[in-house]
């Protein structure tokens, strides 16, 4: 396996997830350095990662010739970045979203989307659990699916996760949003427990994603809901033949024949298995549904699934394998969350309209 390397422009929460999975990888990744503009960033780099520090796009690419960057930084910076980057010839690996509004993603697209050197990092798909879905959704189990209800995340990610399943391209979506409020306890933040005893006000978006003959999708989110174990994560996938509830598959198997089958996680290191703490593969009626390309490094499901981004990223960027999460998928997910917010700023339905990127994708 060939050595990929990649750089890094940023260094706060999120580029420490590639700087760990690279350290991870050491056959297949290497980071030849991360752009921090502030000194103490750059020395807790240098500390923390073994991994060079420079105080710009030039001086790093002045020193490393990466395969390509990682750009890991705010979301109005990020366009100009990308366009920068792109114009300089160096793949990229975009954070999400690309742009942070509708004439952001815009004139990115006039800059870099014929180029075919942006892809996006988009790695909800990837999670072990949401994985094993698709490829339940994929093998046709269901049969043609029709419906995705999905409270889990937010905005384009949850976008993205009811685009995919759904099987869908570029179709406008018409969305209709509401939001409520109601008191909720918030016991786990970003920064661990709160200890806090009283309710707060948190607010829930409902919306409805219509793609008119492609499908629809129902998004349900609460504020905080990544963090906070009183509000659990919810999936259902309707089709022609059945459907799939979180781990939950009903089915008609045959003539009068309906089944249910739960998919199966087996998790290492319980009781006396000692091969330590690990996921080894998800399965359905006896059938590999998904298996851990990560075994044996006891990664957490959202380190499965950025290295996975990673390493099909390092595959693309070397011509080795197909593009991972293009601009144009991107681009789309994110006009339709920036549709619900502007369904709910307005308090009517609103309609996409068709891009450049949805009316020519690469």
């Amino acid at each position: 396996m060939s050595l990929t390397r990649f750089g890094v422009v940023g260094s706060g929460w999120r580029t420490r997830f590639f700087l760990k999975l690279a350290a991870a990888l050491p056959e297949e990744l290497a980071v030849v350095g991360v752009v921090a503009r502030r000194p103490e960033s750059a020395e807790r780099v240098r500390r923390e990662w073994d991994v060079a520090s420079y105080p710009d796009v030039d001086a790093l690419l002045a020193a490393q010739r990466p395969d390509f960057m990682i750009t890991s930084v705010s979301w109005p910076a990020n366009p100009g970045l990308v366009a920068d980057l792109v114009g300089r010839g160096v793949r990229v690996l975009s954070e999400t979203p690309p742009a942070p509004d509708l004439d952001g993603l815009r004139a990115l697209w006039a800059r870099v989307g014929g180029s075919g050197m942006v892809q996006v990092a988009e790695q909800y798909l990837m999670m072990p659990g949401h994985a094993a879905r698709l490829e339940v959704v994929r093998r046709g189990l269901i049969g043609r699916p029709t419906s995705v209800q999905m409270s889990s995340t937010h905005g384009y990610h949850a976008v993205s996760m009811i685009r995919g399943l759904l099987g869908i391209g570029f179709e406008p979506a018409t969305v209709s949003a509401r939001r409520f409020s109601a008191p909720l306890l918030q016991v786990i933040d970003r920064g661990g427990w709160t200890d806090d005893p009283e309710p707060k006000p948190a607010g829930t978006t409902l919306a409805t994603l219509d793609f008119g003959t492609g499908g629809m999708g129902l998004y349900d989110f609460t504020d905080n809901q990544w963090h906070n174990p009183l509000r659990s994560r919810r999936i259902l996938v309707r089709g022609t033949h059945g459907e799939l509830i979180d781990d939950d598959v009903l089915r008609l198997a045959a003539p009068r024949t309906l089944v249910r089958s739960p998919i199966i996680r087996r998790q290492l290191g319980y009781d006396l298995d000692l091969d330590g703490y690990d996921t080894d593969q998800l399965t359905l009626d006896g059938e590999l549904l998904y298996r851990n390309p990560f075994g044996g490094l006891r990664f957490a499901d959202e380190e499965i699934a950025i290295g996975t981004l990673l390493r099909r990223t390092a595959a693309w960027a070397t011509d080795s394998g197909p593009e991972p999460y293009p601009l144009a998928q991107a681009c789309q997910d994110h006009q339709i969350s920036l549709a619900i917010d502007a369904s709910l700023a307005a308090g009517v339905p609103v309609t996409t309209t068709p891009e450049p990127w949805s009316l020519t994708p690469p």
